[in-house]
């Protein structure tokens, strides 16, 4: 199930999407109150606008403006609206966002062919390891996709090893879509339970929310630390609910692909101009096909590498590599600019922790400081020096370190109203 534009030339990609951005520009500038302020305040012409390169003409949209003018991104009357769903607020206040009945069959299209992508077809069973309530807009896209591609799902929800594996057990799905973290729960639970990770039947799993890979694609810490034990592909995917789209690995696991008849992707440097090839810009993204909050040249915060060159399966689509990091979580400290994900990975390779959280906060010069609050089932001060020996080796800096009861650090990383796990508190104004 590869749709015939991802396999075309770079090219005619590129014509493809210039085409569509037109249609995208039309619409906005008949529909969209915030869109046509935009272009009024800006003095621009959507004339003016005519090829990819020309996107540079037009000034970003940014979470500030979502959070600020919400209801003005709304294109369509209520009338229309089918469904509602918020953000998870990761870098800010939740975002309302809304969508039509054509923006549902958009994003369960989008799903379906992003878990052909990764192999998945019409004989698989998925089990879906997330939340579908909570006004959650992947639950509901995964769900969606699975049903367009014809296969079928089991919606268990999160968290629970025990009922996750009576499921797999009973019901005998291949495919897991599960925030990666957790299968080490798994793992543990069928350790202490005598469960035979490998004839589980589980094939795979389509990892959302934490990286398992490294920049080179190799498996980080988190990664390996899954494979060691359970003989299963992993497949990244990373989407946003501003996007509804995801960008999700195919067999090669070289990166996300990007689908080109529903988003433009750029990756822009501070001054919000295009990085060169190779290095690491923030993903800027323009929306295809959507009709009731289609966005323009929208800064997503993350901070990531594409890759152009054909990829092994067919397609020649532009391809995501890891998150490196949030753009508003960049960290400066002790001379040294860090990202979350790079002090995740050297958490990860303690067996002996059991969790941990990262605090970021200003000291009393104004300068980045970073806690990481620390629980194990045996701490000591060995354990402590060889985690700050490890951070020292791997990224020149080390963070404080600080033991903590493990209740206090889940109340921390699981609050009641939050969708998914926090990993990172950012105390800075």
């Amino acid at each position: 199930m590869i749709p015939e534009i991802e396999t075309k030339s770079a090219a005619e990609i590129k014509a493809f999407q210039e085409t569509q951005l037109q249609l995208t520009l039309e619409y906005l500038s008949k529909n969209s109150p915030f869109y046509k302020r935009h272009f009024e305040t800006h003095q621009l012409s959507i004339s003016e606008i005519q090829t990819l390169e020309d996107l540079t003409k037009i000034p970003v949209t940014t979470k500030d403006d979502l959070q600020q003018f919400n209801d003005d991104f709304i294109c369509v009357p209520k009338s229309k609206i089918i469904d509602y769903v918020t953000t998870s607020g990761t870098l800010g206040d939740p975002v309302t966002y809304v969508l039509t009945d054509a923006d549902l069959e958009r994003l369960a299209y989008n799903e379906a062919i992003s878990f052909a992508c990764a192999g998945v077809n019409s004989d698989d069973t998925l089990q879906l390891m997330t939340t579908m309530d909570r006004r959650f807009m992947a639950g509901l896209a995964y769900f969606l996709g699975v049903r367009k591609l014809g296969a079928g799902i089991i919606r268990v929800g999160a968290g629970i090893p025990e009922l996750q594996w009576d499921s797999i057990i009973k019901f005998q799905p291949t495919y897991l879509i599960v925030v990666p973290s957790f299968l080490l729960k798994m793992i543990e639970y069928a350790q202490q339970h005598d469960i035979d990770l490998n004839i589980s039947g589980i094939k795979g799993a389509i990892c959302i929310g934490e990286a398992i890979r490294n920049e080179d694609f190799t498996l980080n810490t988190l990664g390996k630390k899954i494979t060691a034990h359970w003989n299963i592909e992993l497949f990244s995917t990373y989407a946003s609910t501003e996007m509804s789209t995801a960008f999700t690995e195919c067999s090669s696991q070289q990166g996300g692909h990007l689908h080109p008849e529903l988003i433009i992707a750029e990756l822009l440097d501070e001054h919000n101009n295009p990085v060169k090839e190779g290095e690491t810009g923030e993903l800027t993204i323009t929306t295809l096909g959507v009709e009731a909050m289609p966005l323009l040249r929208f800064k997503t915060g993350d901070m990531m590498t594409a890759h152009h060159d054909p990829c092994k399966c067919g397609r020649n689509t532009l391809r995501l590599g890891p998150i490196a990091g949030r753009k508003k979580q960049m960290i400066k400290y002790k001379g040294t600019t860090l990202y979350p994900p790079a002090m995740q990975n050297v958490l990860n390779n303690f067996n002996e922790l059991e969790s941990f959280v990262i605090e970021i906060s200003h000291n009393a010069i104004g300068t980045d400081e970073i806690l990481i609050k620390i629980a194990s089932h045996a701490p000591s001060e060995q354990l402590l020096g060889q985690i700050k020996d490890h951070f020292r080796a791997k990224l020149r800096v080390t963070p404080k370190l600080e033991w903590c009861d493990r209740k206090e650090i889940d109340a921390l990383r699981f609050p009641k109203l939050s969708r998914k796990p926090i990993l990172v508190i950012d105390k800075r104004k």
